[in-house]
């Protein structure tokens, strides 16, 4: 199987059920507050598209987003006020997926070997539990997978990946704690090359995003691996905690400024129901969702998929 290949499948039975187990939280919220502003309705007036701004607002979708829906409603009712509730509750659903399948982004998705992803994120978000359980989807699809122990600044993070490596079974390049991350990830990418590995990812430090030497570190970083392997890192993946709400549109705000993010994974769905978030970051910064995290477990690490995501949301 191609590295591709996993974007390319539809989710197995397995995973829908593991994902609306993850949303439950978030669906319990989201559809509690959707039914209330849609019981009685049967037209949409002014009053019905203010409790629906307030609803998606209230469950993290943000006001850009939320506008941009609401803009949708009031354009696809404008000769057709008379609706049933059910028929409401369709609407939203379906414009929020088209939103959100039109906002994904496809990436250059030639196959390179090996394909290097550089991890990026703040302290706490689940970044290297993500990378663990990251190389574990690659490695069970057949994929030869190599970590790289960048993130030098704490030990607790090259003690965590160096566990996942173990876990996992996959290789591991560390340097320890104090190190050069440079130096690792330049270390990491050639041991890949010479080893025949489809897929590098290399963790980094998790300082405080808003940090200059942190941004030169990062693209001192880029610039080493593309020295071993011509444009990696292929993909610059940020990490987000779903349940931090506005704080990951914030977090993913100063990032997407800072480096050549392409990339999204929303962590911790299963513990917030602040899912919503999704929808909204997926949208403002054109940046796609790859994956998101809905449990614990190793293979609790799913492949976004945008349709099945909003069809679990508003599953009853």
């Amino acid at each position: 199987m191609g590295l591709f290949d996993i974007f390319k499948k539809n989710p197995s039975k397995e995973e829908s059920e593991r994902l609306d187990q993850g949303l439950e939280k978030t669906r319990a919220s989201f559809l509690s507050k959707i039914s209330k502003a849609v019981v009685g309705k049967s037209r949409v007036d002014d009053d019905f598209l203010d409790e629906l701004e307030e609803v998606l607002i209230s469950s993290d979708v943000g006001v850009d987003t939320t506008v941009k829906i609401i803009d949708r409603i009031e354009a696809r009712v404008a000769r057709d006020k008379f609706l049933s509730s059910e028929e409401l509750q369709n609407m939203l659903q379906e414009e929020i997926t088209d939103l959100m399948i039109k906002e994904e982004r496809s990436m250059d998705r030639k196959e390179v070997k090996p394909y290097v992803i550089m991890v990026v994120g703040v302290n706490g978000v689940g970044k290297t539990t993500t990378i663990g359980k990251l190389a574990n989807l690659f490695k069970s699809r057949g994929l030869k997978v190599v970590l790289g122990a960048a993130d030098t600044f704490r030990a607790a993070a090259v003690d965590q990946i160096e566990i996942w490596s173990k876990r996992v079974g996959v290789d591991l390049v560390s340097k320890g704690m104090n190190t050069d991350p440079a130096a690792v990830a330049f270390d990491a990418v050639k041991y890949g090359v010479d080893e025949g590995a489809d897929v590098v990812i290399i963790d980094t430090a998790g300082r405080l995003h808003n940090k200059v030497n942190l941004m030169n570190e990062l693209s001192k970083i880029k610039r080493v691996m593309d020295k071993q392997v011509e444009g990696a890192p292929h993909e610059v993946l940020l990490v987000l905690d779903a349940s931090t709400g506005q704080n990951a549109f914030e977090q993913a705000k100063q990032f997407t400024a800072a480096t050549d993010v392409n990339a999204l994974a929303l962590t911790k769905l299963d513990g917030t129901a602040k899912g919503g978030v999704v929808i909204g970051i997926s949208d403002q910064f054109q940046v796609p969702v790859k994956y998101i995290g809905v449990g614990e477990q190793m293979n609790d690490l799913q492949v976004f998929d945008a349709r099945n995501f909003v069809n679990s949301l508003f599953d009853s």
